[in-house]
């Protein structure tokens, strides 16, 4: 089960809880393309101005699921947080883009009771 979004964080702590292990840097990875319908589709919004929708929700779908298999690695790596995540992307060819999230996955302990 992969580790839940409320324990993913863009800083190095969490605070409350002290870290306990580092299992090491986690990666999700995703490869997309446009096709040739979104193209189509964008071209004509861009005639009118502001946002492009479709390479909006192309992009978001992109960080979504590198998210996902980021949050899979971390589960399979025996954490239950990452800290430092962040996102990364690069065109491979033209048209081709690699969306990269990333991420430190650590084993979080919630601090001991108050005597």
């Amino acid at each position: 089960m992969p580790i839940p979004r409320q324990w993913v964080t863009t800083a190095f702590t969490f605070d409350g809880y002290r870290i306990a292990a580092n299992r090491g840097v986690v990666r999700g990875i995703t490869v997309r393309s446009r096709n040739i319908l979104v193209n189509f589709g964008a071209t004509i919004q861009t005639l009118f101005g502001g946002n492009i929708t479709l390479y909006t929700e192309l992009c978001e779908r992109a960080r979504e699921e590198a998210f996902q298999f980021m949050l899979e690695h971390a589960a399979a790596a025996g954490a239950n947080a990452i800290i430092g995540m962040r996102y990364d992307a690069n065109d491979v060819a033209p048209g081709v883009t690699e969306v990269l999230a990333y991420g430190t996955a650590v084993v979080l302990e919630p601090p001991p009771p108050p005597r």
